[in-house]
């Protein structure tokens, strides 16, 4: 059993601190509002123009004056503001974001980041996704899979698909672990139980460093 991306949302929401402002990108991102914690404050920044974003809400109860990024009716929490998108984005252009969290289809060992554009007849949409990468403070990377389905890793040297940021990702989250990224390229510091050390590396394309201090990570399958 791998990590589910609720699993990996309620990790991700457990190790953002108290007082960060975070983006979340569309997709597997937007989970992380369904776990904000009790005893902890971060504020949710979503770039179609809201502070203080809360939980998606049940469908068939959603106010569509009150979406997210991906249009997701979601709530709004106590002392949460609106604001016009041009301001929102000079949020994250002047560089007032803490975290911007993204999904990806290649995260490479020096920090670049591509999300936008893979081979197919979508056709590419960067969206926000090149402005929260370069504005914001940190970024993190959720992944739904550690490998894409033709078993190629996403997890690489260097990216092969077109950038969205170059140098930018500081942690990566997976269905098999978390790495940080440092001057020496990726650094292990949560795997998943059952999963040894060669097995993530057959995975991943480019050399794992792991920390002394690496946390053993458990599948709740957890749900919504």
């Amino acid at each position: 059993m791998t990590l589910s991306p609720p699993d990996i949302a309620k990790l991700v929401s457990s190790e953002i601190e108290e007082g960060k402002y975070v983006n979340l990108g569309i997709g597997m991102p937007m989970l992380v509002g369904n776990f904000i914690p009790s005893d902890r404050e971060f504020i949710l920044h979503t770039e179609n123009g809201m502070l203080g974003m809360g939980e998606a809400v049940p469908k068939g109860e959603e106010d569509w004056d009150l979406i997210n990024a991906g249009k997701q009716g979601v709530s709004i929490l106590p002392g949460g503001s609106f604001f016009h998108h041009s301001d929102s984005f000079a949020m994250i252009r002047g560089g007032h974001i803490d975290i911007s969290i993204l999904g990806a289809y290649e995260v490479a060992e020096n920090g670049d980041v591509a999300n936008w554009n893979i081979p197919g007849p979508r056709p590419p949409a960067v969206g926000g996704a090149m402005d929260l990468a370069a504005g914001a403070k940190e970024v993190w990377v959720m992944l739904s899979s550690h490998v894409s389905k033709d078993g190629s890793p996403k997890v690489v040297k260097n990216c092969s698909l077109p950038l969205t940021g170059i140098n930018c990702v500081n942690r990566i989250y997976s269905d098999l672990a978390v790495i940080a990224i440092n001057e020496r390229g990726f650094l292990v510091t949560g795997l998943l139980e059952g999963v040894s050390e060669s097995e993530l590396q057959d995975k991943t394309g480019a050399q794992l460093q792991f920390s002394p201090n690496c946390k053993t990570l458990k599948a709740t399958n957890t749900t919504l």
